[in-house]
């Protein structure tokens, strides 16, 4: 009970060791002295709360805000001294928005359980009492037994016991785990993988010994062993294994990053100005105290005769006679602080984050998704990225590689309706012949890779188990191609496409080729596999030695030209070598064919040769790779094949506005750097003139003989002088993830200038710890700069979670990326709208909202602190308490509320055609300290224009009413309230853009508002109310035609200046963002003939003229 409240408040009881012994099926020694070892469940936990940490984690997060922690200390106050005004001015707005905060992320935070949920209670199946149960996925222990059908994704990381395979091997695809989306194979140890009932695997008896959980994928138990949680069955009917990492111990979970709260650099920002505005409060309150015992330094205002002091006041202590009378004040000034204005931001951001997911342009059709938003505390971080880390496999492409052209004896082939064809003949050309290159080429092409098929043959002949034995009795359309490369699954299937249909397996290659050109059916009976020598990197190629069926032997090795034209010493290598180019410029991938024929005098040196170096138990790889270079070498140049990665749609536009909007993109996957390459140069993030720069590991050891750190520091630093030299020229950064390790450790500084210089940096072979890591020192740079992660597979949880703005792409690799993002999309294209209209959009809105509550604060509680100098500091306030109350919750929330959720300063379409208005509010533009002085000091000039305008009108001659009747100090108070109500509220409907029917309701609708609730609230004598000293003032006020000139007067005073300023910024120094505005109404009113017509001058008179039409319509107001 202890271990599974300590699991709920989220603390784990550290191992007692640094291994752990799994028994397998949980048969534990029977002595007494054996103490089992324990074991985290296998429930996958998203989520920031549970429900007993909910409250106390979720009030801890909320009073680390400023306000919310001042609001709360002067509540306190309220309650423990006699304050000018009620305990409840203060608690109840502060009760109601830690209310709605708690609300909206308790909502969010049940989401993502109910997300985990549907994980760990996916069903699956164990072996237990001598049968095969069904139970959740939360359930299994480690040691369990777990069977796993194909096109299953694997529960916990198991370690394979058998398959249905005789060999005891299975295929699995890693897609959500490394992002490569090819087959990996994995084997069974011999003595287990017999046992392939439940009857067997119940006997069975065995102990796995292995390391305590660690985050390293490429580091497992055994690479050929383990099948990690995430990883998919594929080709394989079933396999068993034991469960012997589980639930946040698993590889996946270790590579997911500790949730931690983001915060925005609005909500940053919004807190350096609460402190800046905490300071003028203890100011205003410790000058207010200060002064109001200077004043009473008089004997006539210390005491009065109608206000005596009791004789406890004068016994008093000075001192706390002192701090009483600093917290009355502070209690009195206290609304300088806009609580509200945290409420209103949540609901701001709660409810303009269903916009995303009501946008018709970020709906994906074909998969029916629409996007959504996870966490909508960071929609105006849309709008200040400055860089985007992106996965390749299943966020730029879409899985998928098709064949595209072949060079063949240095005669250029293309795909036509099925046909391969040479190039410049089309399909109903006249055939030509068939000559023996094409079919050597076509075999080779056909012969050499490791495919696998599943094959569904649903009528054979009787007595035909062989789908082979009949030419009619195969069906090629059942079949489905499993490949470990991606290139190796596109030619094989274009094959198909041409007729030519091929099986793999351990010991016979079967191939029938139908050329479709002169309807020529050949029948190749049978190749016998001899050898395979597999692809390393190093190599950069694989070979199979095939027995061909009249007895010969051949070799067929294909990879990239570099690792073979150097060795073909025969064939057109000029020719295929401009081919290869030509295919490279244009994206695509390539990979030269060559063949080699054997005598058997050198294949039985091959075939000795290979047998030695795989038996070896000394230096095995060395020998291997020794051996290999004796047999690739004088080779038959054969041609060459270009695969094309297949991009999702509109991803390279989607990189072109980025780059346009002034944001940098980097690429960060797990896959090979050639793959990587090609993508990113058929992609656009690198372009064919940039200069490429690349950084390798392997590279570096092959190249030089010196220690990898030196060898590293120079090639960064000849980098960063290429860059400083060749500034002109654009330059793209290629480093892989041993690379970046070394130079994270060493060279931090130095590979981060150069990072920073390039234009486009492109990450491969990294682990999900190292997305991470990329992501987080470049954040915590010190140029801070906001950092968005997008990525669809487990692989790239981590990323997603360290970065400022985490997004998840929809795709074919699970729903883990989507479920610890922030938002998610269903693909790349519709990046563009969500940062260069919606990022736009809700940072404008979210700006002006932060920096107007503080100017209609300032002008709120200033003119209280100036009436003291009219009240010798006697902490009379001005405004009665139902207006304190409702001032920022009824009067003048709904118009800044409205504006927020639906301003746009330029319309969407321009926004999209022009990507470099992203610029103009980058780098918190929109809230630098300069905005934020102009907007405070609007507010105290506003402030002081209410106080003194109304004061010089009604100051000296108090006899306003028709009847001769004097107005008092609620009177004025309520004068300054109510031209103040009406400016801050015209205010936000000066800079309003974007009007609509609502905007109109909330703006004149809150005025007249004011209006009514006033005549009610001080026309009718309330029994509930123990005073009421509003009675009848505000209906003697509206009574008054000076009063009503007065107010007219002081709104025209307060608003004239701030529109002449505007007039004379658009015209003087107008922004991007103003002149696309312009721009908009010209394409709106004029025809395009029209628009052309239009100098730049002309621009700048209508910006003037439409500035100043707002301007006569507010007046007339």
């Amino acid at each position: 009970m202890l271990r599974w409240i300590r699991q709920q408040l989220g603390f784990d009881p550290p191992h007692q060791s640094d291994t752990r012994t799994v028994y397998v099926a949980n048969r534990f020694p029977q002595n007494g002295h054996y103490i089992p070892q324990r074991f985290a469940d296998n429930r996958i936990i998203s989520s920031k709360y549970t429900v007993w940490n909910f409250v106390p984690k979720n009030m801890f997060e909320q009073f680390r805000r400023i306000a919310n922690f001042y609001f709360l200390i002067i509540f306190l106050v309220q309650l423990m001294i006699d304050t000018p005004t009620s305990p409840i001015t203060s608690g109840l707005p502060l009760f109601f928005v830690i209310t709605v905060t708690a609300i909206k992320q308790g909502y969010e935070d049940w989401l993502r359980h109910k997300a985990d949920n549907e994980v760990n209670g996916a069903p699956v199946f164990v072996v237990r009492s001598g049968s095969l149960v069904q139970t959740r996925s939360k359930n299994i222990r480690v040691g369990d037994i777990v069977r796993v059908a194909k096109d299953e994704t694997f529960p916990v990381d198991l370690v394979l016991l058998s398959s249905d395979r005789a060999d005891g091997t299975c295929h699995i695809t890693t897609a959500s785990l490394d992002g490569e989306t090819n087959l990996k194979t994995h084997f069974s140890v011999p003595e287990t993988s017999v046992c392939q009932s439940v009857s067997q695997l119940e006997a069975l008896q065995a102990v796995v010994e292995c390391q305590q959980p660690e985050a390293d994928l490429y580091r497992p138990l055994g690479p050929e062993n383990l099948l990690l949680r995430g990883a998919r069955l594929k080709n394989t009917k079933e396999i068993f294994g034991v469960a012997v990492y589980t639930g946040m111990e698993s590889k996946m979970a270790l590579n997911y990053k500790c949730k931690s709260q983001k915060r925005s650099a609005v909500e940053k920002s919004m807190n350096t100005f609460l402190i800046i505005y905490l300071v003028i409060l203890l100011f205003e309150a410790i000058l207010s105290t200060i002064l109001k015992y200077a004043w009473q330094a008089e004997e006539k205002w210390n005491e009065p005769f109608y206000n005596q002091k009791t004789e406890q006041e004068r016994n008093s202590s000075p001192i706390l006679k002192f701090i009483s009378d600093f917290l009355a004040f502070l209690v009195l000034y206290n609304f300088i602080i806009p609580i509200s204005l945290y409420v209103t931001v949540e609901m701001q951001k709660f409810l303009g984050s269903f916009f995303i997911g009501w946008d018709l342009d970020l709906y994906h059709e074909e998969s029916d998704q629409k996007a959504q938003v996870n966490t909508s505390d960071l929609n105006e971080e849309l709008g200040q990225v400055e860089y985007v880390f992106t996965d390749k496999t299943g966020t730029l492409t879409e899985n998928e590689m098709h064949f595209r052209e072949c060079s063949i004896k240095g005669t250029k082939y293309r795909e036509v309706n099925g046909k391969l064809l040479p190039e410049g003949m089309t399909d109903d050309s006249p055939d030509g012949s068939v000559i023996g290159d094409e079919v050597l080429f076509l075999k080779a092409v056909s012969l050499c890779h490791t495919v696998q098929i599943s094959y569904d043959q649903p009528d054979l002949p009787l007595g035909a188990s062989d789908p082979f034995s009949h030419v009619n009795g195969f069906s090629s359309n059942h079949m489905e191609y499993y490949a470990s490369s991606p290139d190796e699954k596109a030619l094989v299937e274009a094959t198909k496409r041409w007729s030519l249909n091929c099986c793999f397996n351990y010991y016979i290659l079967k191939i029938t080729i139908f050329c479709r050109r002169q309807q020529l059916f050949l029948w190749i009976p049978r190749y016998k596999l001899l050898h395979l020598l597999e692809f390393d990197a190093n190599r950069r190629r694989m070979s199979v030695i095939l027995q061909t069926p009249s007895g010969g032997t051949v070799l067929f090795t294909k990879g990239a030209e570099s690792a073979i034209l150097p060795f073909a010493t025969s064939g057109e290598i000029e020719k295929t070598r401009l081919h290869v180019d030509e295919f490279a410029l244009k994206g695509l991938r390539t990979l030269v064919v060559a063949c080699r024929h054997f005598s058997p005098e050198e294949y039985m040196d091959v075939d000795k040769r290979l047998t030695a170096a795989r038996t070896a138990l000394q230096q095995r790889e060395e020998k291997l790779q020794e051996a290999f270079d004796f047999i690739e070498r004088d080779l038959q140049l054969l041609g060459a094949t270009a695969v094309e990665d297949k991009l999702q749609d509109k991803v390279q536009e989607t990189i072109e506005a980025l780059r346009l909007a002034g944001i940098k993109v980097w690429v960060l996957t797990g896959d090979k750097h050639e793959t990587a390459v090609s993508v990113s140069l058929s992609c656009g993030h690198f372009h064919r003139t940039m200069n490429i720069l690349e950084l390798l590991q392997q590279r570096s050891d092959n190249e030089l003989n010196l220690s990898k750190e030196i060898f590293l520091y120079g090639h960064l630093f000849l980098f960063a002088c290429r860059i400083k030299e060749d500034h002109v020229i654009q330059h793209g950064l290629v480093v892989d993830g041993a690379s970046l390790s070394l130079a994270l450790r060493e060279h931090e500084k130095l590979f981060m200038e150069v990072c920073k210089n390039c234009s486009a940096v492109l990450c491969c072979r990294m682990a999900p710890l190292q997305k991470a890591k990329v992501v987080r020192l470049l954040k915590t740079s010190p140029e801070k700069p906001i950092t968005l992660a997008i990525g669809d597979g487990a692989n790239d949880v981590s990323m997603i979670q360290e970065a400022h703005v985490g997004i998840g792409i929809m795709g074919k690799e699970g729903r883990q990326a989507v479920r610890n993002s922030d938002y998610a999309i269903a693909r790349f294209k519709f990046l563009a709208k969500l940062l260069l209209v919606h990022g736009h959009f809700y940072y404008i809105r979210i700006a002006t909202l932060v920096q107007y509550f503080f100017y209609k604060n300032v002008c709120f509680i200033t003119p209280q602190f100036l009436y003291q100098f009219f009240c010798l500091f006697s902490q009379q306030t001005l405004y009665d308490s139902v207006y304190l109350t409702l001032y920022n919750i009824c009067f003048t929330s709904l118009p800044i509320l409205v504006y927020s959720l639906f301003e746009q300063l330029v319309h969407p379409h321009v926004l999209q055609s022009k990507p470099c208005l992203y610029r103009d509010i980058r780098k918190n533009s929109l809230l630098s300290f300069r905005t934020f002085l102009y907007w405070t000091v609007l507010g105290f000039c506003h402030a002081f224009i209410f106080f003194f305008g109304s004061y010089i009108l009604m100051g000296e001659d108090t006899t306003l009413m028709g009847n001769g009747q004097m107005f008092g100090n609620w009177t004025f108070g309520t004068l300054v309230f109510t031209v103040m109500v009406i400016t801050v509220t015209l205010k936000i409907a000066l800079e309003t853009h974007f009007w609509t029917w609502m905007h109109h309701f909330v703006t004149w609708g809150s005025i007249a508002f004011y209006f009514i609730f006033s005549l009610f609230y001080g026309g009718i004598i309330w029994p509930f109310l123990h005073t009421q000293d509003m009675y009848f003032v505000f209906v003697q006020l509206l009574s008054s035609g000076s009063a009503w000139f007065a107010i007219i007067i002081i709104v025209i005073i307060c608003l004239s200046p701030d529109v002449f300023k505007k007039v004379l910024y658009r015209h003087l120094q107008p922004t991007s963002t103003q002149k696309s505005q312009v721009l908009e109404v010209m394409v709106f009113v004029l025809s395009p003939h029209d628009c052309s017509l239009i100098t730049d001058e002309s621009r700048r008179n209508i910006t003037v003229i439409m500035t100043s039409s707002v301007t006569v319509l507010i007046v007339l107001c």
